[in-house]
């Protein structure tokens, strides 16, 4: 055995198909490419969304709305949520570590608290924005609120 005997597996490669090699080779004359249109020539290449000179669809739709590029998105927690949570950890501070851990929000989301629901702890609760309802709720039984 030397390195004049090895060959690959079997069936690992194939002879690739010789295009255009004249009539004798069974793939001359238009060479597998049907006959005239733009796919026949050299050179040509499809652009994205080309329908074949037909108006395309991203044309045809209408367009309508806007997107705000400076929209702020917030992940929404209730007051009744954080009381829950200061019942279960027995807590009086509640910001974004606390929240992360208990697997409500993630590192980079920006935390809004929202007025739903009743508070009775007295808790320190420090968020990216709060609603009036929920300040008004978190200061009736004396906790503070702090924004980040």
């Amino acid at each position: 055995m030397d390195l004049s005997n090895l060959k690959p597996a079997e069936g690992s490669t194939k002879t690739s198909k010789r295009i255009g090699r004249g009539q004798g080779s069974g793939r001359g004359g238009t060479s597998t490419r049907g006959h005239k249109g733009a796919k026949s020539r050299s050179g040509y290449s499809k652009k994205v969304g080309f329908e074949g000179g037909q108006m395309p669809l991203q044309r045809r739709v209408p367009k309508f709305g806007f997107k705000n590029v400076n929209r702020k998105e917030y992940k929404a927690i209730n007051v009744e949520v954080l009381q829950a949570l200061a019942e279960k950890n027995n807590i009086t501070t509640i910001d974004q570590e606390v929240l992360m851990a208990a697997g409500m929000v993630s590192k980079n989301d920006n935390v809004k608290i929202l007025g739903h629901g009743t508070i009775t702890a007295k808790l320190e609760v420090k968020a990216h924005a709060f609603s009036k309802a929920a300040i008004a709720a978190i200061e009736a039984v004396e906790g503070t609120v702090v924004k980040l």
